[in-house]
């Protein structure tokens, strides 16, 4: 018996992996370039329990640079998800610039010289 399971799969070239990570790239719309943090906090009421080590939260903040530095912006708890989603989707698409780079070198690596391929 003749087994050709998987055998008939062509590999990607580096130019159609490149394509398709580009495409991908395209697909995350929904980025959030930062880091989820979460805060505790005390009130303004001097005889609240946060004072005594019992603080208000956590609550949800992203953290993100910006022009003017660092900025946190609140995230309601009902957006938790969403924003997650966002912060992985620019952990993916950091990882997409990385392959995409490497692919890029080894195509300038294997062009003849004198051409451009693109």
């Amino acid at each position: 018996m003749l087994y050709t399971y998987g055998m008939n799969k062509k590999k990607a070239s580096p130019a159609e992996r490149r394509d398709a990570l580009l495409a991908e790239m395209a697909s995350l719309r929904g980025l959030l370039n930062g880091s989820l943090v979460q805060r505790y906090s005390t009130c303004s009421r001097k005889n609240c329990a946060c004072h005594t080590g019992k603080r208000h939260g956590p609550r949800l903040y992203l953290a993100a640079t910006g022009d003017g530095g660092q900025r946190q912006t609140y995230i309601p708890a009902a957006l938790a998800a969403r924003a997650a989603a966002g912060v992985a989707q620019a952990r993916r698409l950091r990882a997409i610039v990385r392959e995409v780079t490497a692919l890029n070198l080894r195509l300038l690596r294997e062009a003849p010289e004198g051409a451009c391929r693109d």
